[in-house]
């Protein structure tokens, strides 16, 4: 199968389109650095305001955020004939004062744990890039 000029397996997408498809999904991938290696740890999130917010616990996830500070945020879904990446390059903010956690928490973001997550940690995005997918057969090879 080959694809003709005006098929596009990958489609680069606006940023507007990246953070509608970021508010229709919860789960996601946050990647820092802990002791000077990469870190990858997956959380529940929501968009609020053009942001990535999530709860966390005390621990590496929230050190790391704290000390680094840029991370990349990546959330993603699919379905049989296409599927779609969403990658936010940003800096973690841990938030503190009343008013931060007071919006924060009108967002009614709960942890899927049984387990306290007493910090809020917002993502302040700084660039937003996404594609889509669609999903097909590899393009015949030329034979030489």
């Amino acid at each position: 199968m080959s694809y003709a000029a005006t098929d596009r397996p990958v489609t680069i997408l606006p940023e507007s389109e990246c953070w509608q498809l970021l508010s229709g999904v919860t789960l996601g991938r946050l990647v820092t650095s802990a002791d000077g290696k990469p870190e990858i740890f997956p959380v529940n999130f929501v968009v609020q305001r053009r942001t990535v917010l999530f709860r966390t616990a005390e621990g590496t996830k929230l050190i790391s955020s704290a000390i680094n500070r840029q991370v990349l945020f990546e959330a993603d879904d699919h379905t049989a004939a296409e599927g779609w990446s969403v990658i936010v390059n940003g800096v973690a903010r841990t938030l503190h004062t009343d008013e931060e956690i007071d919006e924060a928490e009108r967002a009614h973001l709960l942890p899927w744990t049984a387990t306290a997550k007493e910090h809020y940690v917002r993502v302040l995005p700084t660039r937003i890039t996404g594609r889509r997918f669609s999903f097909g057969a590899e393009p015949d090879r030329e034979v030489r």
